[in-house]
């Protein structure tokens, strides 16, 4: 029975290191542009791909 409460402890401490996690990431504008990364990878064009002349 006295596993149950440690797992239970432990579950807790763990969601909440991802809620502040979460937070943090919130805070510091990690999701704050979401349209530029995926229309990057159509725009960006490597002059290594290019044929060279």
């Amino acid at each position: 029975m006295n596993i149950i409460y440690f797992l239970i402890g432990c579950s807790v401490l763990l969601a909440l290191g991802f809620l502040s996690a979460f937070f943090w990431a919130q805070r510091t504008g990690q999701n704050d542009d979401l349209y530029t990364p995926s229309m990057r990878i159509l725009l960006d064009d490597d002059e290594e791909t290019l044929p060279k002349k």
